[in-house]
């Protein structure tokens, strides 16, 4: 009788430490849950692509007009490249025209700068500019999203595919709010797309009999601080999503909330997860984009030197309170790369390690086409080297 009871009493006490641990669990769990209203969520620091929150983050969800964060990126790296110029005018087609949901009213025939066509896009959303400049951009809006999807797959995207460049309703059209974080994260490299983001209002056409007033999507970008972007949706079946990006300080982070029943809940949420992140991380700045790091030689080419420049910012993260962190950079240059070598193709990486333990890693991308050296031009090389050593 006394086992019974002694076996008794201690399972009583085994169900209760079992209880209290799930107790704390949960109540630690409840302490971050950032996004209770919003389907899935993540919240990320822009140069390291350390992941600060997360919720639901890889499930395939309409994304509404987040789409025109691929959209946008493209047409920021048409503009890098050199394919693209911001003052070419483009002449509107009548399927652009016709497009349906948010848009600037573009008449078929009408010309339009790239530039306000990438402001209509930013600010007001609008699927008839998304399309005038995909048409540009591929000739088509269809070659336009194979364009996207080939991005997609190059970023590694697993759970993203697009069938238009708008984000208007189609089957088999989605993506995830990781995979959207990882677009924003690319298209923040262009560091001038918050120029256009950041923009609360503005107009097309001004002083024009069909001018037309611009008004933020996002109006985080004018009522809560350091948020300079991205990109809202809205669709009955995708609900309200926001890919937001804010900078404090050198720190800029990229939130994404999918599936918000309102736009006042979708808003509040963004402003935990950037809150969140400022008021318990920092980073240092190691390089900012464009800084020079080295050079890349060869033998062959016409030039022989060419500098190597970062693709994009790089610093390393901490939480706030920690010491700095000790860390080495290193250059790995590609050798005996075929020629030519073509503006954008990549040349190498920067790693940052610490402790001999890399925590970043950057691609190099070649700033010009790295052509082949002229007869003439390899011999007087020759020559100079033979002489050199003479």
């Amino acid at each position: 009788m006394k086992k019974l009871i002694y076996i008794t009493i201690i399972s009583m006490i085994m169900l209760m430490t079992g209880n209290g641990i799930f107790v704390y669990a949960e109540e630690k769990e409840d302490t971050l849950q950032l996004t209770e209203n919003a389907l899935a969520s993540i919240l990320l620091e822009r140069d390291t692509g350390e992941i600060l929150y997360e919720k639901n983050a890889h499930e395939k969800l309409p994304p509404a007009s987040l789409t025109k964060v691929m959209t946008l990126l493209l047409v920021m790296e048409a503009i890098n490249d050199g394919n693209l110029e911001k003052d070419e005018m483009i002449t509107v087609s009548e399927r652009a025209a016709s497009m349906g949901g948010s848009q600037v009213f573009l008449a078929e025939g009408e010309q339009m700068s790239v530039d306000n066509l990438i402001k209509s896009v930013a600010i007001a959303s609008a699927n008839d500019a998304s399309v005038t400049l995909a048409e540009r951009i591929a000739g088509s809006e269809e070659a336009f999203v194979k364009m996207m999807n080939e991005k997609g797959e190059q970023l590694e995207l697993e759970n993203t595919l697009f069938q238009n460049s708008s984000g208007l309703p189609a089957k088999d059209h989605y993506t995830t709010a990781y995979d959207i974080a990882i677009m924003s994260k690319e298209l923040l490299k262009y560091e001038d797309i918050t120029n256009y983001t950041s923009i609360y209002e503005d107009y097309l056409r001004k002083g024009e009999e069909n001018e037309f007033w611009l008004v933020n999507t996002n109006r985080l970008v004018r009522f809560y601080p350091h948020v300079d972007g991205l990109k809202t949706g809205y669709t009955k079946e995708a609900k309200f999503c926001l890919a937001a990006t804010a900078k404090k300080d050198d720190m800029r982070v990229v939130s994404v909330v999918m599936g918000a029943e309102t736009s006042k809940d979708r808003n509040a949420m963004t402003m935990g997860l950037i809150d969140y992140a400022f008021n318990h991380y920092e980073t240092e700045k190691v390089y900012d984009r464009n800084e020079v790091i080295g050079q890349y030689s060869h033998l062959q080419s016409e030039k022989y030197d060419y500098e190597l420049k970062t693709s994009e910012p790089i610093s390393i993260l901490r939480k706030k309170g920690e010491q700095n962190t000790a860390y080495d950079t290193k250059v790995n240059v590609l050798e005996n790369e075929r020629l030519p070598i073509q503006k954008g193709d990549q040349l190498g990486s920067i790693v940052v390690q610490t402790e001999d333990k890399p925590i970043i890693e950057s691609p190099i991308f070649a700033e010009e086409e790295i052509k082949t050296a002229s007869i003439m031009t390899l011999m007087k090389r020759s020559l100079k080297m033979i002489t050199k050593y003479e």
